[in-house]
């Protein structure tokens, strides 16, 4: 089968169910922020060596294609995306233990791995408002819709506090 289906060179795209939307509907603005947030995370495990790191950030990309699903009409998997958000906040826990308190803001920059993890989280805050205003633009929200924003919201948690995992020479305001 060919990628070229030529069934959105109208400007529609169709979301799980087979219903069309314009490719500017807020709903499919919400599944593409999700998409570049984890094209971007893949682009940052690409100048990461520590396995651990990469097994946690491959494993958020498999939890972001199951958000996107949702987003697009499917049902959440619940359990699976909880289960996978307290994993995250574990491991928030565990670095935040190693790292100096934070007394000031910290400028997005430093190694590769540092600049790339920053540049996941901004991506990832973008997805995040993005998908926001897609559930608040809902008639109603339910359990998932907050599991989803949680699941957001602690993701860039996550990632800033890899950054300063990555980096040793903060640079602050």
């Amino acid at each position: 089968m060919s990628i070229t289906t030529k069934t959105g060179d109208d400007g529609t795209t169709a979301i799980f169910g087979g219903k069309r939307l314009t490719k500017s509907d807020v709903q499919i603005e919400a599944c593409g922020a999700a998409d570049e947030a984890t094209s971007f995370i893949g682009l940052a495990i690409e100048s990461i060596s520590e396995k651990k790191v990469i097994n946690l950030l491959s494993d958020v990309q498999m939890h972001l294609y199951l958000i996107m699903a949702y987003l697009s009409g499917s049902s959440l998997d619940i359990k699976r995306i909880k289960k996978h958000l307290n994993v995250m906040e574990s491991v928030i826990k565990e670095y935040e233990r190693t790292l100096p308190k934070l007394t000031r803001f910290i400028l997005p920059q430093g190694s590769e791995q540092t600049s790339r993890l920053h540049t996941a989280r901004a991506i990832v805050r973008s997805a995040e408002r993005r998908i926001t205003h897609f559930i608040y633009k809902k008639d109603a929200q339910n359990k998932s819709d907050a599991l989803t924003l949680q699941y957001m919201n602690r993701l860039s948690d996550l990632l800033f506090l890899l950054a300063r995992i990555f980096d040793k020479n903060e640079v602050t305001t």
